[in-house]
């Protein structure tokens, strides 16, 4: 089916998101912790060293996964690593990766680890947050924080008028949820948080970012998505602000274009089953061959067309 949604994209979303505006993240998600990091030293993401640290499958199910270098306000060490995970599905596993995970990393680097999750399934009652082996009077595992997105499902007033910006990362991967496959509502959904990003008085590159998080996780059918864009680039027009790279105007026109040719062509085939019966391969093959204005022509002389070769045969 041409309208079908696309799956969800997650995964590029929220690692942009974080890397972007880490500090927002934390004090949105995990606002006491937040408070004992000294923000006024950049964090240091070393991700690439994070990827050497694999374990089994976890990217099956795992969204995002983050290790970043903080420094904490008491100085009570130099540097702490955070090791942050998005999960969007539930995951028996989960836990036990955690614990592996901060073993792992903890070995490595030879300084503290915080494992931070944000559970972002849809099981409201899934919350797993320690792993523990006991044996023989001995126990071994970890406790860790998690955040759970659909907490805030009933908030969306709140969400809808926060500053901060995980407040409308949030709300996309909500709303992508909620619309279960559904085109419209995914799409009119996607449409009020973009327009949203320009009543917060954000900087050009926070907007950019944030938008792209938009059209990234609230994957649109092809149709809808040319109707969006075209949408977008409205709307940059009216906010005098560049959203798209000004190349992009060509290749909507041409989505676009394509867009509704294949609307045209799908009339104009049921159209033809109707009047004449099934359509051979020869007549399928020559309608995709046909540009838009032909489609249009067809159409408009089908009502008084007597036969299928009388309607397609070019008349001299």
């Amino acid at each position: 089916m041409p309208n079908t949604t696309p799956s969800a994209r997650y995964d590029l979303p929220w690692k942009a998101a974080i890397a972007h505006a880490l500090q927002d993240f934390m004090a949105f998600f995990f606002a006491e912790l937040s408070t004992e990091i000294d923000w006024r030293k950049r964090p240091r993401f070393r991700d690439k060293e994070l990827a050497g640290i694999s374990y089994g499958s976890a990217t099956d199910t795992m969204v995002a996964d983050k290790l970043v270098e903080v420094f904490l306000r008491d100085g009570s060490v130099r540097w702490v690593l955070i090791h942050i995970e998005v999960q969007a599905q539930r995951n028996a596993a989960l836990a036990e990766r955690v614990h592996d995970y901060n073993y792992r990393i903890t070995k490595e680097y030879r300084q503290p680890v915080a494992s931070l999750v944000l559970l972002a399934d849809e099981d409201p009652h899934w919350r797993p947050c320690e792993f523990h082996h006991r044996v023989l009077g001995t126990v071994m595992g970890i406790s860790f924080t998690t955040a759970k997105l659909l907490d805030f499902a009933p908030r969306t007033d709140e969400l809808l008028a926060s500053h901060n910006p995980f407040a409308l990362v949030t709300l996309a991967h909500l709303r992508t949820q909620q619309a279960r496959h559904d085109p419209d509502q995914l799409a009119a959904a996607k449409w009020q948080l973009t327009k949203l990003l320009y009543q917060h008085g954000w900087h050009k590159t926070r907007i950019i970012v944030l938008f792209k998080v938009i059209n990234w996780m609230m994957a649109l059918p092809e149709q809808y998505q040319q109707h969006y864009w075209q949408a977008v680039l409205t709307l940059e027009k009216e906010q005098k602000m560049e959203l798209l790279p000004p190349f992009f105007q060509d290749m909507v026109d041409e989505g676009v274009e394509k867009g509704r040719k294949e609307g045209a062509l799908a009339i104009l085939e049921r159209q033809l089953v109707r009047r004449f019966g099934p359509l051979s391969e020869t007549v399928r093959a020559k309608l995709v061959k046909a540009s838009l204005p032909q489609l249009e022509v067809w159409a408009d002389a089908l009502p008084e067309a007597t036969s299928l070769h009388e309607l397609l045969t070019p008349r001299e």
